[in-house]
């Protein structure tokens, strides 16, 4: 058996995420779909992790095990020959049999984007959040700066469903944050939150975003972030902001 390792790129626009969903177009599905076209078999594909609808990413990691003997570079051009426009595979290659796209993760970075002038240019607003009230970047800056370190991140993950409050028991939500700032280039109207974590929930990057984004328009002030963190209640923290502005911009193993 050999283990292959996929480093693929998508726009994630028309993808209900990447995780395969019955009824639904994923990324994973699409990438599955084409690898079983031209293996001839059932592949069990592996990703570092989910991305949300309508997110995107440059450097999503996979990997399957698979008899086939076709070529690593011969893989990748098959594939794309197959995927649509929309997913990219950027690299095909050997890995060791025990890697796992999943839990081999040590940290992910994730961009999430703001446009900040009155027009958005029709090529980007796939790829921003288009926000236009004015902000104290100072402020932003310095709370962004407050989510490092490990926390429980309850206040910032996505609410749960009615199945997942029926389940007695409780999952860590505990995250370690290693890097967290929100930044503009010169006087660019974008902005730029990136964060480096060793794991993320549900809607994690989105609702941090969107709480900074109060502590900006001065509804929040940038001490509250730790006071939201330490009441671990959803309704304390920002709204959720829409997912296209994300970005999964690397998996480190």
């Amino acid at each position: 058996m050999r283990n292959l390792r996929l480093v693929l790129s998508y726009d994630g626009t028309d993808f209900h995420g990447w995780q395969v969903q019955p009824n639904a177009v994923t990324v994973q599905g699409c990438l599955r779909k084409a690898l079983e076209g031209i293996l001839g078999g059932e592949v069990q594909l592996h990703g570092s992790g989910r991305t949300d609808a309508g997110a995107h990413a440059l450097a999503q990691v996979a990997n399957f095990k698979t008899a086939s003997e076709i070529p690593a570079d011969n893989l990748l051009q098959a594939l794309n020959g197959r995927l649509p426009p929309s997913i990219r595979v950027r690299r095909a290659d050997e890995a060791p049999l025990d890697f796992h796209a999943r839990y081999r993760v040590l940290s992910k970075v994730y961009q999430y984007r703001v446009w900040t002038r009155e027009i958005c240019p029709p090529f980007l607003w796939r790829y921003v959040h288009h926000y236009t009230f004015p902000l104290d970047l100072e402020a932003v800056s310095r709370a962004a700066t407050l989510f490092e370190g490990e926390h429980d991140f309850a206040s910032f993950a996505a609410s749960q469903g009615r199945k997942e409050r029926s389940r007695p028991e409780k999952r860590s939500r505990t995250r370690r944050i290693l890097r967290s700032e929100f930044r503009r280039r010169g006087a660019s109207p974008m902005l730029i939150f990136e964060v480096q974590g060793t794991g993320f929930l549900h809607h994690m990057v989105r609702n941090m975003v969107g709480t900074l984004l109060e502590v900006g328009r001065g509804k929040l002030q940038p001490d509250d972030i730790p006071r939201i963190l330490q009441a671990r209640e959803r309704p304390r923290a920002g709204p959720t902001v829409p997912a296209k502005g994300l970005v999964l911009v690397r998996v480190d193993y």
